[in-house]
């Protein structure tokens, strides 16, 4: 049997060695922001510091998963949710290459499953706490979040939040160059608009979402009250103090609509709704009606996302054919 040798060495070979073990040891130097970061925004209360784009994001609406595919981000989402109606015909290639996580909103356990280090939410809804998804609970999970700007507590939504949206959506991917170019021809799109409508008088327009014991409508604090505004209407329900409320049959009476404006969304059709509407005798007096001046929105239009500069112009050419091009 052979017994291991055990090497001495000389007392001055050990000296660089007790060195090295007493010496401190090194830190790893902490990671380098990308450039451009970090990038620290605040949305609708929530502070958020990014050091870098985020890399896996879902989106829980239709109108933000727009937003994400308008600046070229699709390769940065791993899941979305929710959709109203179709996406445009621009975006379908896009949006058929991001995984579908629910029909509407997923469950918290699938929501994780996809990973994601962002969540991107079109209604307040979409971080519902009864579901586990609000946005603090996404935050112990070490999930950034973002809310639609329309649905912050705030005042009235108005372009320029939406022009706000896509500044603060591009910062946060790293392509700020991306959202300033989709401003520029919004800005030209609404400008162009506004022209066409110089001097005209306003319309005056109920809109209906959906309801039968009252209307679910567009009040005064969305971004569907400014798409009206903008596109030569009066919102009769403006002083509504919210995105969407209800009102009753009786005050829709009161205050003479000149046009319908229906919302299209959903399992009920247009023409369901114009049915309603035609075939309720309290409403045979009001102006619209009596005139069956109907104009139609997909309400994909009708929230604060990327379509509203074009929607402007379809519901301008609706309220006011005259002034079309």
């Amino acid at each position: 049997m052979s017994w291991p040798r055990r090497v001495l060495l000389p007392a001055a070979a050990l000296v660089p060695l007790l060195a090295a073990c007493s010496a401190p040891a090194e830190r790893t130097p902490a990671a380098k922001a990308a450039p451009g970061f970090p990038y620290i925004v605040t949305n609708c209360g929530v502070k958020s510091t990014f050091q870098a784009p985020p890399k896996r994001a879902v989106t829980m609406n239709q109108h933000v998963t727009e937003i994400m595919i308008a600046l070229g981000l699709e390769k940065s989402l791993v899941g979305t949710a929710y959709l109203d109606d179709q996406v445009l015909p621009a975006y379908e290639k896009a949006y058929d290459s991001v995984p579908v996580l629910a029909k509407e909103y997923p469950s918290k356990e699938a929501l994780l499953a996809a990973d994601p280090d962002f969540v991107y939410g079109g209604y307040a809804s979409a971080f519902d706490a009864k579901d586990g998804r609000s946005r603090d609970d996404l935050k112990k999970a070490g999930i950034s979040t973002r809310l639609n700007t329309e649905y912050c507590p705030s005042g009235k939504t108005s372009v320029d939040d939406l022009y706000r949206e896509v500044t603060e959506v591009g910062r946060t991917f790293g392509v700020p160059d991306r959202a300033e170019k989709w401003i520029a021809g919004a800005r030209a799109t609404v400008a162009a608009n506004e022209k066409r409508l110089k001097d005209l008088p306003p319309v005056s327009v109920f809109v209906y979402d959906s309801g039968d014991k009252t209307a679910f409508t567009a009040g005064g604090k969305g971004i569907g009250n400014e798409l009206i505004t903008r596109a030569g209407g009066r919102n009769v329900f403006a002083d509504v103090d919210k995105a969407f409320g209800d009102a009753t049959w009786e005050q829709v009476v009161a205050r003479k609509p000149e046009v319908v404006v229906i919302y299209d969304y959903g399992s009920t059709t247009v023409e369901q709704k114009k049915e309603r509407l035609l075939e309720d005798p309290a409403l045979k007096d009001v102006p619209a009606i009596k005139n069956r001046r109907f104009a139609v929105m997909p309400l994909s239009d009708a929230v604060l996302g990327v379509r509203v500069p074009a929607a402007v112009e379809k519901l301008a050419a609706q309220l006011h054919p005259a002034a079309a091009r």
